[in-house]
């Protein structure tokens, strides 16, 4: 099976979201959707969603999953505004509650902000797997860029979320709290295992140097053979210097404070206050 896979890219942070449609239905689901926020202004802004928004309504779709590969740092997610307007379940991985336990206490977040993932519709273990119209998304456990990362496997197609990059770009970080470079050898050795036909599709892309555009889909076969990291047989002793050695020339994504705070409550900000207002937490010296 191959389902057919939209990719929408958001240039302020590098982002592919992406839209899987059964292609003996008209059922999608949405892979990690951007909510446009403006760090200054402390607004939000739906643009980039509702361009997702309008490819679904024009094609006749029907969304039954709002997927997160995992609590991302860098963006905020649009699941529950798509969710709001379209419908359909919003799940992630069951180690979510360990991400929420450990930036619940970065954040200092009172008895309010619920630590056991029941903001989010779904809880996902290694060995999961959903159907969208007829079509099976198995769903693997893939940590090391945080506890809770996972892969969905539809058919032909692998939705790695920051797992791995392009194969000129290598592996993402592995130093957030949680993280582990030698977990993410280990995970990225069972998203190779799959069939070398597979199309794999990315988070980010950043162009890497000596390449003019962006770029978000490859496969299992490419990345065993090129991907900077991992590919030629390296091992997880390399995997693991060099990727350490990477980690600490990195600074902090730019939105990783408003990020966490919201991606980790599935999307939705904080509580308001009792003037009506949501606020967003900056931990001074804490991350």
């Amino acid at each position: 099976m191959s389902p057919d896979v939209k990719a929408f890219f958001d240039d302020p942070t590098n982002t592919i979201a992406y839209v899987v449609t059964d292609p003996s239905s008209k059922k999608c689901a949405v892979i990690d959707s951007v909510l446009d926020f403006d760090y200054a202004s402390g607004r939000t802004d739906t643009t980039f969603a509702d361009q997702i928004i309008d490819h679904i309504k024009e094609n006749d779709l029907e969304v039954e999953w709002i997927l997160e590969t995992h609590v991302h740092a860098d963006h905020l997610s649009a699941a529950p505004y798509i969710q709001e307007k379209l419908g359909g379940k919003i799940g992630i991985g069951a180690n979510i509650t360990i991400v929420q336990e450990t930036f619940g206490k970065v954040f200092n977040e009172g008895t309010r902000f619920q630590r056991d993932g029941s903001q989010f519709d779904a809880l996902f273990k290694d060995g999961d797997n959903i159907h969208v119209g007829q079509m099976r998304i198995d769903i693997l456990h893939t940590p090391g860029h945080t506890p809770a990362c996972m892969t969905y496997v539809a058919g032909d197609a692998a939705f790695v979320g920051d797992t791995l990059f392009m194969p000129d770009f290598g592996t993402a970080r592995c130093d957030f709290p949680g993280g582990s470079a030698e977990t993410m050898y280990d995970s990225i050795q069972k998203i190779l295992a799959l069939p070398d036909d597979t199309r794999i599709f990315v988070g980010h892309d950043y162009k890497a140097p000596g390449r003019d555009e962006y770029a978000w889909e490859t496969t299992v076969a490419e990345q065993k053979e090129k991907n900077v990291h991992v590919g030629g047989g390296k091992t997880k002793e390399e995997f693991v210097a060099a990727r350490t050695k990477r980690d600490a020339e990195l600074a902090m994504p730019r939105l990783i404070i408003p990020s966490l705070q919201v991606n980790m409550r599935a999307g939705h900000m904080p509580e308001p206050e009792d003037n009506g207002t949501s606020y967003l937490k900056v931990p001074v010296n804490g991350l």
